[in-house]
């Protein structure tokens, strides 16, 4: 049976983040997308102009929907927003015990604005971390969650740890931030850190980068692949959709999700289903 995967997630009107870019995703893994909205924005590749959040018990309510209906393999939150919203969440998850939870712990964008209000970060770390199968910040909200700065591969082992204490099974702490020629993305499952390492591509057109590596992980996990080796596939996914993203707007363009399926069919990335 087709799996299916459910994002909980805030929506992205430029379509290169949010759960645009998780459906995006989840289509390039053959899975069966499901969204539950938990706020709208309005934002493109320069900036988040406005943000407003969903009442509770509408996000509730969508869950819950598709719970009882469809079903669920595998979910993965994105953009929670608010206390209230977290709390919401994390009653559903458990109520209709969704598996294979991966939590993008959605912070800040890439231009500056808040996407999960500061006073909520306390209520995330004790409703929804101990959910997780996998939790997958950027060294920000690595260092939001440790309460430790993360400059460092070795920095980002001591925040791993920390995090893990909270109760995620696994920790993946990206590196994308580094300052350095390589990539450093570390996998931490409670007794050993496990390195991927990639040399970074020359290119300002990543947004949607953490949604899209934690929406391919819920993917992987859905279809029954182990943690380490979604990782390991998600990792290889990320190089090609960053290799091929696309020159569009006026700051940070989007990745290009379906680049694989493209490049699989003969066909040239960037000029889309033309040539179909």
């Amino acid at each position: 049976m087709l799996k299916r995967v459910l994002t909980i997630a805030g929506s992205d009107s430029g379509g290169g983040a949010g759960i645009q870019a998780d459906l995006k995703t989840f289509c390039a893994f053959g899975v069966y997308g499901m969204t539950a909205i938990t706020a709208v924005t309005a934002q493109n590749t320069q900036e988040v102009i406005s943000i407003s959040a969903l009442k509770p018990e509408m996000v509730y309510n969508q869950i819950k929907a598709i719970a009882e209906d469809i079903g669920v393999d595998a979910v993965k939150t994105g953009m929670l927003f608010n206390t209230e919203i977290i709390e919401i969440v994390a009653e559903a998850i458990c109520k209709f015990s969704l598996p294979q939870l991966v939590v993008d712990p959605v912070m800040i964008s890439k231009s500056g604005s808040y996407l999960l209000e500061p006073d909520a970060i306390g209520i995330f770390k004790k409703k929804i971390l101990p959910l997780a199968q996998v939790v997958t910040p950027n060294l920000n909200e690595a260092e939001a969650l440790s309460g430790i700065s993360v400059c460092t591969p070795e920095e980002m082992k001591r925040s791993a740890r920390i995090i893990h204490q909270m109760g995620s099974k696994f920790v993946l702490i990206k590196g994308g931030h580094l300052e350095n020629e390589e990539m450093v993305d570390i996998l931490f499952d409670g007794k050993e850190d496990v390195i991927f390492s990639v040399q970074r591509q020359s290119t300002k057109n990543t947004h949607g980068t953490g949604c899209t590596y934690s929406a391919a992980l819920a993917a992987l996990l859905g279809l029954g692949y182990d943690v380490l080796t979604a990782v390991k596939i998600a990792r290889r996914y990320m190089d090609t959709v960053i290799q091929y993203s696309l020159d569009l707007g006026k700051g940070c363009g989007p990745i290009n999700h379906l680049a694989p399926l493209f490049l699989k069919c003969g066909l040239t990335p960037q000029e889309g289903g033309w040539n179909w």
